[in-house]
């Protein structure tokens, strides 16, 4: 037997057993968890400058070493608070969706069920493990997370830590020990994408190349998103004051985000749009990749004004139209282009987008809503920053990852998206012989029952 399948295996066993717990019990090994991270956070903060001085002498792009930076702001206490907010959410397993009479004493049921086992694969942030950690061991999902080589440190720290919580308190809680396990190489991660009979669902996080690359090696269902190619619109009846707070929070709060403003659509008739650009390039330090149109507008403008320097200057280059609005800067960085009316921009965006967010600034209602109605992504915002895609932000306490596919679940991927359903009918020695369709004429009541209070 291959080591994966051992270890595929004894996930398939965990999850059997996990999914039969009570919340409480799966909850309460949550608040385990945190509290021994926390305990910890001397010896993770410690694995974690290794993994930071590797990253910084190894030529690791900026991008990914900010990913990589555990404990830069509140990142540690945040990862922690979204342990604690996964454990306090309601329970999402054995919810009922459907309850059909189809009979005196024959109820058809559609209840909430975990996936199963998910093998969760991601690159540089190490607060991944503590995040899918929690939403799997909640929803009552099995976990097997491979995380990156440059967070190896960080990541075996983490995981002796929870492994090690899990293991002494599977008397109180019931949590099994192979409810998560965790994996270093990728000639492990290879070899599990052969286990489809044991696991149900790959989840992938990271790199474009890393998505790909997953999707064309398994015949299991994968979940996730390639790209965060983001767009932000500013209409004709935008106001100018949200449109330059809102771009400035998307394009620079976390450029190296998925869900950063990646490019910006301007309507030439928005009263004072070049204040959005100079905002982005005077107090955001945005490098502005711009078509040839809005190059002219924008130079004579602030020439206009007086406001035109070598440093408003450095900060425009021409757009390469052939790649910028196909690609994800991760820096700051953002491609510049005019689009004269709200399809014109929404036409822009389902040609060029990766369906993940995208967000308009108008204060015309009709505009609006046409383009909410017609944005083909998972996330589609109005006057708001494409920076809240993100399930701690949606309150979902935080998430596996985000999907653009349009298959079980879309957007930020919290605790619904990782429960299917499975349809229970309860009888009292019913068959099918007596009724229509099977050889008997006794009919069906096919009778919707209020759900509000059931709880099986």
């Amino acid at each position: 037997m291959s080591t994966a399948e051992e270890i595929a295996k004894k996930a398939r066993v965990a999850g059997n057993v996990l999914k039969t717990l009570s919340n409480e019990s799966r909850s309460s090994i949550l608040y385990k968890i945190h509290d021994a991270l926390k305990a910890n956070a001397e010896k993770i903060e410690a694995a974690n400058k290794i993994d930071l001085d590797v990253a910084n002498t190894s030529g690791l792009s900026p991008s990914l070493i900010k990913r990589l930076d555990l404990f830069k702001g509140d990142k540690f206490d945040t990862m922690l608070q979204g342990i604690k907010d996964v454990a306090d959410l309601e329970d999402p397993v054995g919810k009922v969706k459907l309850a059909r009479k189809l009979d005196e004493d024959l109820v058809l049921y559609q209840v909430t069920a975990p996936i199963g086992v998910l093998l969760v694969i991601f690159e540089s942030r190490p607060e991944v493990i503590a995040n899918i950690t929690a939403l799997c061991i909640k929803s009552g999902n099995a976990g097997i997370l491979k995380g990156g080589k440059e967070s190896v440190n960080t990541f075996r720290e983490m995981a002796h830590i929870i492994n090690d919580t899990i293991a002494a308190n599977v008397d109180n809680t019931g949590v099994p020990v192979g409810a998560v396990q965790l994996i270093e190489t990728r000639q492990d991660v290879s070899d599990l994408l052969s286990q489809d009979e044991y696991i149900d669902l790959v989840v992938p996080r990271g790199s474009n190349a890393l998505v790909r690359n997953i999707k064309n090696s398994t015949k299991i269902p994968v979940l996730g998103h390639a790209d965060g190619i983001c767009s932000v619109y500013v209409d004709e009846y935008a106001d100018i004051e949200k449109a330059k707070k809102i771009t400035l929070d998307a394009k620079t709060n976390y450029p190296a985000g998925c869900n950063a403003m990646e490019t910006l659509l301007i309507h030439p008739k928005c009263n004072q749009w070049w204040e959005v650009l100079e905002n982005l390039s005077c107090n955001g330090n945005v490098m502005l990749h711009v078509t040839k149109d809005v190059k002219e507008a924008y130079t004579a403008k602030l020439e206009e004004l007086n406001r035109f320097d070598d440093a408003v200057s450095s900060k425009l280059v021409d757009v390469n139209e052939n790649e910028d609005f196909d690609k994800e800067f991760l820096a700051l960085e953002c491609a510049v282009k005019f689009v004269n009316s709200t399809q014109e921009a929404i036409q822009h965006i389902n040609l060029h987008s990766s369906r993940h967010t995208d967000s308009i600034v108008t204060e015309n209602k009709d505009n609006a809503e046409a383009f909410l109605r017609g944005v083909d992504s998972s996330g589609v915002y109005w006057n708001a920053s494409t920076r809240f895609a993100d399930g701690f932000r949606y309150g979902f306490g935080t998430e596996v990852g985000i999907s653009t596919s349009k298959i079980h679940a879309r957007g930020p991927v919290g605790l619904d998206g990782l429960v299917i359903y499975q349809y229970q009918i309860r009888g009292n020695g019913q068959v099918a012989s007596d009724y229509l369709g099977a050889g008997g004429n006794k009919a069906f009541i096919h009778k919707d029952l209020d759900i509000k209070n059931i709880r099986l």
